[in-house]
């Protein structure tokens, strides 16, 4: 019991004052999960694409023309007044999954930001603002208790 309880407390004081790894261990996740949303968010940006150009395409067919649509995994065959409306609405919902992303990235950036001047973390290559540059190898030595991140 007395050894849950050590753990438990070492735990508590862990988690107001991180180490070096934990910081960089959370900053590299937090840029993950930034990386993530980019990348989901540009995905559907090329859908939202594709939906546009096979909208714009099936407006100038005739309605009563037979079209293919994959659902599910499944090609089934339809008309182009049956499939336009339910592509414009996808669309729509895709355009919105899109502003949401955008937004939760945007708040994923202040998170990092807000993370990095909070720990002092500095990118391999990334001059400290706070100091003056310095010249020779004595600016390596001396400085802030920042952690760099490669």
């Amino acid at each position: 019991m007395a050894d849950g309880a050590k753990g438990r407390t070492a735990a508590a004081a862990a988690g107001k004052a991180l180490t070096a790894e934990q910081v960089v261990s959370r900053f590299n996740r937090l840029r993950q999960e930034q990386r993530g949303l980019a990348s989901k968010a540009a995905e559907l940006e090329l859908e939202l694409n594709e939906h546009s150009l096979v909208i714009e395409t099936l407006r100038e067919v005739d309605p009563t023309r037979k079209c293919y649509r994959m659902v599910g995994g499944i090609l089934v065959e339809r008309t182009v007044k049956e499939v336009l409306p339910a592509l414009e609405g996808n669309k729509e919902q895709i355009s919105k999954i899109i502003e949401s992303l955008t937004q939760q990235l945007q708040a994923k950036g202040r998170e990092l930001n807000e993370f990095r001047e909070k720990h002092n973390i500095r990118l391999v290559g990334e001059e400290d603002p706070r100091q003056p540059p310095r010249e020779g190898a004595e600016g390596a030595k001396g400085g802030s208790a920042g952690v760099l991140v490669s």
